[in-house]
């Protein structure tokens, strides 16, 4: 006697068409998995982890000692010549010989915006023997020389580092 109220529950009526046609054409999914995305991160996180110290200039160099603090770091990366205990001359990995030494210098010095260059000496050579190094690395157009050393040594005001 007065008027009703139908809920339609999905048998039949006007919502069954849209939910006919939400199944046959479903709706573009909002969200993104980010799931696969962390996955490979992590993975690229451990590779670069485990690579990161293989990339060190790998020559068997026994640095000498001193107090001096580490130079900040630099975009490009550095030159390093070292000088190995038994007197090889050695730019980044190439073994060079003495004769060959500037000459190939003048050709890296050529190649880089930087002038800087990081000289590794073998604590065991001689002062003469390093100075001629670094003679020949000005000669080849390097006039930024930097000694590497280990930290931890003496700071010669009578305390031990």
């Amino acid at each position: 006697m007065g008027a009703g109220v139908i809920k339609s529950d999905g048998g039949s009526g006007g919502g069954t068409r849209r939910r006919r046609r939400s199944r046959r054409h479903p709706a573009a999914m909002s969200e993104i998995n980010v799931t696969p995305f962390v996955d490979v991160m992590l993975v690229l996180l451990i590779i670069f982890m485990v690579a990161a110290p293989l990339l060190t200039v790998g020559v068997p160099v026994e640095l000498p000692k001193t107090a001096a603090q580490a130079l900040p770091t630099e975009q490009e990366e550095p030159l390093v010549v070292s000088l190995t205990a038994d007197g090889r001359v050695v730019i980044m990995t190439t073994e060079t010989p003495e004769a060959e030494l500037v000459s190939r210098l003048r050709a890296v010095a050529a190649e880089r915006a930087d002038d800087k260059v990081f000289l590794r000496a073998d604590g065991a050579i001689p002062y003469e023997r390093v100075m001629q190094v670094m003679g020949a690395l000005n000669s080849g157009g390097f006039s930024n020389i930097g000694l590497v050393t280990d930290t931890g040594g003496p700071t010669l005001d009578g305390e031990d580092g």
